[in-house]
């Protein structure tokens, strides 16, 4: 299955905003790709070889952001359990899926609900 160019295109702009906060490192558990701060997953990536569908999943604690990705094309509470403590997951490849500026805030706003206030405080020094 072919992965829509416009959808990978999103999906890599996100991957490297992701990877470019202080202390961002990419590990591949269960062989998708994930970003995390300090041990602790702030986006999971998913996988980009078209063996599913691209999405990112965040971590939203701020209720009206929350909000407001459910209403993107296909979003759903992630699953896991994840969706209770905030998770949720936006494909990419839905038509009228959010742009890459807006997931990045997002993936900015999952950040910070996760990596330790040292990390936070470097990226609100930048």
């Amino acid at each position: 299955m072919a992965v829509p160019k416009n959808a990978l295109k999103e999906w890599q702009k996100v991957r490297a905003f992701a990877l470019g906060l202080p202390g961002a490192t990419e590990e591949f558990p269960w062989g998708e790709t994930v970003a995390k701060a300090n041990k602790k997953v702030f986006v999971f990536l998913g996988v980009d070889d078209g063996s599913h569908p691209l999405a990112v999943t965040v971590k939203l604690t701020d209720e009206e952001t929350h909000a407001h990705a459910l209403t993107s094309p296909g979003a759903e509470p992630a699953g896991y359990g994840l969706g209770r403590a905030g998770w949720v997951r936006i494909p990419l490849e839905e038509s009228g899926a959010p742009r890459a500026e807006l997931l990045c805030d997002w993936v900015e706003e999952s950040y910070r609900a996760v990596a330790p206030k040292r990390l936070v405080a470097e990226l609100d020094q930048a």
